[in-house]
């Protein structure tokens, strides 16, 4: 079915399902910064509009939404952690969307920057900001990556709506 684009919510709708067919993995974006009362302190974002961008020099790129009461304190953060989330960690992923429990009961670890981190994720990638972009309704923020690390196993996957996981061929 061919539609063609219009402020009407109906095709809104419809072509956010037609991107939901692209499958994406799912990442939690970790930062120190001010909650809602102005106090500082690690929050966490759950997003799955991760990119590579570059490898010289290494730039990761994600978008959060400008309506995100979230969105300034993570575009104003001169660091922060991209977390790739394995299959098993749908829990993570819920817990950083909305208003999902966040940090409570999770272990206080953090990179040298003060970045809050998450275990047992399939890649971190811990980033210093690079630049902010106008995205139409969303921002997109690109960060230079001062190191990484990785783990093997199976990534958790998001596609039209629901999670899932991805299973190689041969």
């Amino acid at each position: 079915m061919t539609h063609s684009l219009s402020p009407d919510a109906q095709k809104a709708r419809a072509l956010r399902d037609a991107l939901g067919r692209f499958a994406t993995g799912v990442t939690v974006i970790t930062i120190t910064g001010p909650d809602a009362a102005g106090q500082v302190g690690p929050m966490g974002f759950t997003a799955n509009s991760f990119s590579a961008l570059s490898l010289a020099p290494p730039l990761v790129l994600w978008a959060v939404a400008k309506a995100s009461r979230r969105a300034a304190a993570f575009a104003a953060a001169p660091h922060f952690a991209v977390h790739v989330l394995a299959k098993a960690q749908g829990d993570l992923s819920a817990r950083f969307a909305g208003g999902g429990a966040g940090f409570a009961g999770l272990p206080a670890l953090r990179n040298p920057e003060g970045v809050p981190l998450l275990q047992g994720c399939l890649a971190r990638f811990d980033c210093a900001h690079h630049a902010c972009h106008d995205g139409g309704d969303h921002l997109i923020i690109v960060g230079q990556v001062l190191r990484f690390e990785q783990d093997s196993g199976a990534p958790l996957i998001f596609n039209q709506g629901v999670y899932g996981s991805f299973t190689p061929h041969g």
